[in-house]
């Protein structure tokens, strides 16, 4: 037996995040403040990571759908697990953007940065989520990596005549 088998976790917490770009800052940190309060064992640099990962998933959310969206957080005891659901029908691209287009991208920060991260279908939309264990954290050459790998890959590429 595990101590997870016989642990109490939190109760997950949920909220609705309004159809507004403004609106993912406030979610990102209600986010870690939840971690926070709840005494997650993640750095301040995982926890940033969270923030990074949660506004990826929330801002495909708002801009996709013009909707609001739904943010559950939860803490299993080996990870934080964030879900956004929306209303929207359409898969997350697990591939990069076409050169020309600007935005797209930010699910390779999300597969960079967390531990795991999928979809679901839920209702009339989906669910995605991602995972960031407690002793996890990207760091040095690898997180660098992997920011200047999404960085490239958002550049649109110059047009020469």
């Amino acid at each position: 037996m595990s101590l997870t088998d016989t642990a109490v976790f939190p109760t997950p917490q949920g909220w609705d995040v309004e159809p507004d770009p403004a609106a993912v800052p406030r979610a990102r940190h209600l986010i870690r403040k939840t971690a926070e309060s709840w005494q997650v064992p993640l750095s301040d640099g995982a926890l940033r990571d969270v923030e990074l990962c949660a506004g990826e998933l929330l801002t495909n959310a708002v801009e996709h759908t013009k909707a609001r969206c739904r943010v559950t957080v939860r803490w299993t005891g080996e990870r934080l697990r964030v879900e956004v659901e929306d209303s929207s029908l359409r898969l997350p691209d697990r591939e990069a953007a076409e050169d020309t287009v600007t935005g797209g991208r930010g699910l390779l920060l999300v597969a960079g940065l967390a531990h795991s991260w999928d979809w679901y279908p839920a209702g009339i939309g989906k669910v995605v989520w991602f995972e960031v264990a407690a002793d996890q954290l990207v760091t040095g050459d690898r997180r660098l990596a992997v920011l200047v790998n999404a960085a490239q890959a958002r550049a649109t590429p110059l047009v020469r005549t």
